[in-house]
């Protein structure tokens, strides 16, 4: 394990002004948000919906990184350049998903825990023989009446620090994602809770596990109401009960934390991350995005499988990259909004 190494890819990975592009999706997730548009469910078309967002221009001055999935980083761009080697060739930092998906928990109904370590030393080692250097493992915490069981949160975390010692190991920086679902009728005080707690067990098992902080990027869910809560926290008390989590479970010797968007509309994934940004509270790590959805989906809609709109897809894209890269610095504001492509 070359700390040095990791931390100086870590550090890259969270630049001020710039973050992560989640397209991770797997084929389900993907074909589903195709099918809604009437995009052929195809491997064809997921290349060419991969190629339109590797191939924006100046996507490199909002993104730092991007997370591909098994298949992306088999595939090549349109023009025959394999899409891990184009994107490094921009300076985006090629990463890869490595965990096997949210399984039933079993003794749990409603809870999951994340499969995937069978056979994670030899996948991350080829993975960062085909260029990846960073590596992203996705647990999920369901609020619930009873839920989350200690089980759900002890399991999920052990498995996130075995994935993350893993990955140092090949080489590779971990993205570690322990995601509070912001499904449900909870409040923010109970979000808040159950991300603490959430987060000061992670860590537990880092430690645990010998994993290097200093080589790895937190990417966490903001502490935000339910999404069905009747009284929804605002966007300065969502910063502020999230930078006061983050204060009380992180390390500062963890690089930098890139929020996941988890549900939130692309306007509201801003508006949260600039105001995190804008805290008055202690920050010693970088605040930056590792945002899927809330960067994809206006410029999915614009494609629409249709090589005729690659150009204004393109645009949606960086333009909402910009946001977000603006929103990393504190620098952005509503009226950002009326610039839409």
């Amino acid at each position: 394990m070359n700390i040095e190494e990791l931390n100086k890819i870590a550090h890259a990975m969270v630049a001020p002004g710039r973050g992560i592009l989640a397209m991770d999706e797997s084929h389900p997730t993907c074909n589903k948000r195709f099918e809604k548009l009437g995009i052929p469910t195809t491997e064809p078309m997921r290349q060419a919906y991969r190629d339109m967002l590797v191939t924006a221009p100046g996507l490199s001055d909002y993104v730092s990184g991007a997370i591909l999935f098994d298949e992306t980083i088999r595939q090549k761009t349109l023009d025959g350049a394999p899409f891990a080697d184009h994107l490094s060739n921009l300076g985006i930092i090629p990463g890869i998903k490595v965990d096997g998906g949210a399984k039933p928990l079993a003794g749990s109904e409603n809870e999951k825990v994340t499969h995937g370590l069978d056979g994670l030393a030899e996948r991350c080692a080829e993975y960062y023989e085909m260029g990846a250097r960073f590596s992203k493992w996705r647990a999920v915490i369901t609020i619930g009446e009873g839920l989350p069981s200690w089980a759900c949160i002890e399991a999920n975390a052990h498995a996130l620090a075995r994935y993350a010692r893993i990955s140092q190991e090949a080489g590779l920086v971990p993205i570690v994602e322990p995601e509070v679902l912001m499904d449900g009728d909870h409040s923010i005080a109970r979000c808040y809770d159950v991300t603490e707690l959430t987060q000061r067990v992670v860590f537990y098992q880092l430690k645990n596990q010998g994993v290097a902080l200093e080589g790895i990027v937190l990417k966490p869910s903001m502490v935000i109401s339910g999404s069905s809560d009747s009284a929804r926290a605002d966007v300065k008390t969502v910063a502020e009960q999230t930078v006061r989590c983050l204060q009380n479970t992180v390390p500062a010797a963890v690089p930098g934390i890139a929020f996941l968007s988890g549900g939130q509309t692309d306007q509201e994934a801003s508006q949260h991350l600039n105001a995190i940004n804008l805290s008055e509270r202690t920050r010693p790590w970088a605040l930056t995005f590792s945002y899927g959805r809330a960067l994809q989906q206006t410029a999915m809609q614009v494609w629409k499988g249709d090589s005729a709109n690659v150009e204004k897809a393109q645009q949606a894209l960086l333009w909402r990259a910009r946001c977000n890269g603006s929103a990393a610095l504190g620098k952005y504001s509503d009226a950002m909004e009326k610039q839409a492509v």
